[in-house]
């Protein structure tokens, strides 16, 4: 049987700041550094305050995995 995919959470073994980046790598299966650079490729090309706003608020949404 597949075991269930769990829920979108911020990291806490991948985090450099809050742990969205390594969040969203453990989740989709993906190296952190990767997601790290392409959030900040995507944030620079939309003038890096929207990137900046959606980091924050994700880091308020998303609930930090358990120890």
């Amino acid at each position: 049987m597949v075991e269930p995919k769990p829920g979108l959470m911020r990291s806490r073994r991948h985090a450099l700041v809050f742990g969205v980046c390594g969040g969203f790598a453990e989740w989709l299966g993906w190296s952190p550094t990767g997601v790290r650079v392409v959030f900040v490729v995507v944030s620079v090309l939309s003038a890096a305050f929207p990137g900046l706003l959606v980091y924050l608020l994700l880091t308020l949404l998303m609930p930090k995995r358990p120890a």
